[in-house]
């Protein structure tokens, strides 16, 4: 009778120090991926679409199928 109640809370204890463990080990894997997703959306994203519009405005204003006067020239032989 003692020796089954001492197995069961033998089993018990290791069941407790086990899931603190494994729930410890998933805490910090949320916490890594929380933190870079943060990190991702709140410093990164905001520099990249800067960079974007950046990109979408400078090749509108500047044509790429037209050619600066010294270019027409170098090409022309002059």
């Amino acid at each position: 009778m003692i020796g089954s109640l001492l197995t069961f809370f033998a089993i018990g204890l290791v069941t407790l120090v086990v899931a603190g463990i494994v729930l410890g080990i998933v805490g910090t894997v949320f916490s890594l991926t929380f933190g870079l997703a943060t990190f991702l959306l709140f410093k990164v994203a905001p520099i990249m679409l800067v960079g974007w519009i950046v990109v979408k405005v400078v090749e509108r204003v500047r044509d790429r199928d037209a050619l600066s006067g010294s270019d027409r020239r170098w090409l022309g032989g002059e």
